[in-house]
């Protein structure tokens, strides 16, 4: 095997700049001058994107800065000793042992290991204070070289159970008191360097306190899960993560205490102290069930959510749940389009009820068939406001309001109010039957309550409130949104086509992007032969949200060093994901750097938006992107809009990414940190 350091990547005394990044860039330099990396940038890019979700100091005056990059080639070890030190966020001050972990994308597990071995003996002082004494670089080399040879401290025997009163137990026959178990979970997202030093560290603390800990480090290497029967055993459990933990409910109803990896590397014994008291504790937080106790605590968190919020959460509620009718419905109705034509409208009622499989109608198979489907399409969009009013009325009064909400829907769609009368119908009717819910009620009538009483009089005053009052104003106003719609041209179209594409890339599926997605959606089932300005606006919706993922693919492959490798991977996914039309595939890259990402995706978004309105680009599927190839109108622009949009976000992304950065920090500290290194 390789050695993983040489005297080539120690560095002694060093001045490498006051920042971690010119210390990391210092490193990465010297593992590419070995030949152990292909590119410094690439190194540098995914060590630092490392360092900026998690800081690698650790008390004791260490950093580890360590990541997996493609650009390594050989797994490596370098080491700097500073002077000055550098802060790398350690709570104790800056650090002057610096130790950069280099794994390549594809690392064996004996490396890993190996590497694993490295941070866990970074936590000894004699370890450290050794480091600090080495006068030349194969000292240094000799002492790394036994630490790896040791056994790693975390596969020692844990302690073995010893009672928390026993070093205060008073003297007389009282009988000692159970001994507390506790067990923990450490995790990062390397899973590297943080997740071993946060066990070894939670070991230490816990045989120091006399109390039995057994820890399951969710690492690189491979899991080996705690025993059913230590988890069952245990009182309480600590939770060290970074990433959300593996198999979360094998702990499920134990007192948990939960924090970043890192507080288990610097605050280990507090933590075991924490966990102690959470096992005694009744009130303590506890790991949720997957059903009753979660549902508990979502219904906590939803007492205290702001009226905004919840009035989000409910129309988002509705929205969801109709998709599916929408969904189904016009896939169908275009299926029915592109077996029968556009006059199928005309006959498909008399062909569905006259003919049949043995009476084929004037025209054959596909006439028939094309009937049937579009038929069952138009019943299923059909269901759009009723759905949508129902659900919504159930997002805000449980079951008892479906039923009054379907209802008050129905009445919006007879009534002519469409997508707007169902919206009003849906709240009115959950707010009324969440209403009656809370009136007090004698026990004989309460089981009557849920099934009858709520729906008939929530329904009597939603519904009627629809017919008396609020259904023709909002029948007119829809019409009069609808008639807008349907005239608009030229320029006027572009400009919707802009404010929809920036509306689509403006959170990547968060609450905007769903009102110009529900906008678009709840029109779909008012489109026809002659009136096409509803297709248009689901095929810009579409093609728009189909740009940010497909563009962030685009930029990983033509400037894969502006990218960290897990974002390099994310991009690999973000091609399906865009061509699927899911904007959520570009919300990784979002998160880690939304100043840039953003604004790229809503020019290239808006510019999608202006072609596909300019061009008169229809579709009559809700969803599916490319996919769904056969239901979408000028076919050819909608492929071309995408194209031009992906292009022009995946350029400004890279731009941003180069040029609108922080400046550098000063020459003379560059000049220092190169001299240093040669």
């Amino acid at each position: 095997m390789t050695s993983l350091i040489t005297g080539d990547l120690i560095t002694l005394d060093a001045n490498l700049g006051t920042e971690p990044s010119t210390v990391i860039r210092a490193l990465a330099e010297m593992v590419a001058a070995t030949g152990r990396a292909s590119e410094v940038e690439g190194l540098y890019a995914d060590a630092l994107a490392r360092e900026q979700k998690t800081s690698t100091g650790v008390p004791g005056g260490i950093a580890i800065p360590h990541c997996r990059s493609e650009a390594v080639t050989v797994p490596t070890l370098a080491m700097a000793r500073l002077a000055p030190a550098v802060d790398f966020g350690a709570k104790d001050g800056p650090a002057d042992i610096i130790f950069f972990i280099a794994a390549p994308a594809g690392a064996d597990q004996e490396h890993l290991k190996l590497l694993s071995r490295l941070a866990r003996s970074l936590i000894k002082k004699d370890f450290t204070a050794a480091l600090r004494a080495a006068a030349t670089p194969a000292e240094i080399v000799a002492l790394v070289e036994g630490a790896l040879a040791d056994k790693p401290a975390a596969a020692a025997s844990p302690a073995a159970p010893v009672p928390v009163a026993d070093a205060a137990a008073p003297t007389g026959g009282a009988p000692a008191k159970a001994p507390v178990r506790l067990v923990a979970v450490t995790a990062c997202p390397t899973g590297i360097a943080h997740t071993y030093m946060a066990a070894d560290s939670l070991v230490a603390a816990a045989k120091e306190a006399g109390i039995d800990l057994q820890v399951e480090t969710q690492g690189s290497g491979a899991v080996t899960p705690l025993d059913p029967a230590v988890i069952a055993a245990a009182d309480a459990v600590i939770f060290a993560v970074d990433v959300d933990v593996r198999g979360k409910e094998r702990f499920a109803g134990k007192p948990v205490i939960n924090a970043p990896v890192k507080r288990g590397i610097d605050e280990p014994a507090e933590m075991i102290r924490e966990a102690v008291a959470a096992a005694s504790d009744p009130h303590a937080r506890k790991v949720p069930h997957f059903g009753a106790e979660e549902s508990a605590e979502s219904r906590a968190e939803a007492a205290s959510e702001h009226l905004g919020t919840k009035l989000k959460k409910v129309l988002l509620t509705g929205v969801s749940y109709m998709i599916p009718f929408v969904a189904g419905g016009g896939l169908l109705i275009a299926l029915g389009f592109l077996l029968g034509g556009y006059d199928i409208t005309k006959i498909a009622d008399t062909v569905v009820v006259q003919n049949s499989l043995g009476n084929l109608p004037e025209g054959g198979l596909h006439i028939y068939l094309g009937a049937v489907a579009f038929k069952i399409g138009a019943l299923s969009i059909g269901f759009l406001v009723p759905a949508l009013a129902g659900y919504i009325a159930f997002g805000i009064a449980d079951r008892p309001g479906i039923a009054p909400g379907f209802t008050a829907g129905a009445v919006a769609g007879f009534m002519g109010a469409g997508f707007l009368g169902g919206l009003v119908g849906g709240l009115l009717a959950g707010v009324v039957a969440h209403w009656i819910g809370t009136l007090p009620a004698p026990r004989w009538l309460r089981g009557l309550m849920p099934v009858v009483i709520i729906p008939l009089l929530a329904s009597i005053v939603a519904s009627g409130l629809m017919f008396l009052v609020l259904g023709g104003p909002i029948a007119w106003l829809t019409m009069a949104l609808n008639t807008w719609l349907t005239g608009m041209s030229g320029a006027s179209a572009v400009v919707l086509g802009i404010i929809l594409g920036l509306m689509m890339c403006f959170d990547l599926g968060g609450p905007v992007n769903k009102v110009a997605y529900a906008f678009a959606v709840a029109g779909l089932g008012t489109g026809s032969a002659v009136n096409h300005a509803p297709w248009q606006i689901m095929a810009t919706v579409m093609a728009a949200g189909m740009v940010p993922p497909l563009a962030m693919a685009l930029a990983t492959v033509l400037d894969k060093k502006r990218f960290s490798l897990a974002e390099r991977e994310n991009g690999k996914a973000a091609w399906l994901l865009g061509a699927s039309f899911i904007s959520e595939g570009a919300i990784p890259f979002a998160a880690a750097d939304p100043l840039r990402v953003i604004p790229a995706s809503m020019l290239g978004g808006a510019v999608t938006g202006a072609i596909c309105m300019g061009a008169g680009v229809t579709s009559q599927a809700p969803h599916g992107g490319i996919f769904v190839f056969f239901a979408i109108g000028n076919i050819g622009w909608f492929i071309g809009s995408i194209l031009v949009g992906m292009v022009v976000t995946a350029l400004a992304v890279i731009a941003l990414k180069r040029w609108a950065v922080r400046k550098p920090v000063a020459a003379e500290t560059s000049a220092a940190a190169l001299a240093a290194v040669s």
